[in-house]
């Protein structure tokens, strides 16, 4: 048995195309002008956007701001009201701890007063350490990183 004849790859009937080599140019939808145009007017919608947004951001902070000046006085006094609620749960603390010894005085070192020359009404601030006195050392290192900080 043989086998059939291998037919040879060969080009097509009146050879192949023409193989093209000149230059084609790209096709132009815009003209040079048009994209100068067309620049110019998309640029200044764009600064008009931004123009828009920065009045907004400005009306924002203006807004946070006075809302911030409003509301500044109230948490002081929240901050100082608390702060004394903390100095009189110290003194009931030191009261609660030391009554059973004879002779103490709560505010005192046994009955001797320990600023002598200040009226018995002014408020004497106390160290940081003392204001934390009966508190969790935890706490106290806590707030003594944030007071380092400040």
């Amino acid at each position: 048995m043989s086998s059939p004849a291998k037919l040879q790859d060969l080009p097509p009937k009146g050879g192949y195309q023409n193989i093209p080599f000149k230059r084609v140019p790209a096709k132009t939808y815009f003209k040079g002008w048009q994209m100068i145009a067309g620049y110019a007017g998309i640029s200044t919608v764009g600064l008009f956007l931004y123009w828009l947004n920065v009045k907004e951001n400005h009306r924002n902070e203006v807004e946070m701001r006075s809302a911030r000046n409003v509301i500044y006085p109230l948490l002081l006094a929240e901050r100082d009201r608390e702060y004394l609620k903390q100095l009189r749960r110290n003194r009931d603390e030191e009261a609660e701890l030391m009554k059973n010894v004879e002779g103490w005085e709560v505010g005192t070192w046994y009955g001797e007063p320990v600023f002598k020359t200040i009226p018995k009404d002014k408020l004497v601030e106390p160290t940081f350490q003392e204001f934390y006195v009966h508190t969790d050392y935890k706490h106290l290192a806590q707030r003594s990183d944030i007071k380092l900080m400040n």
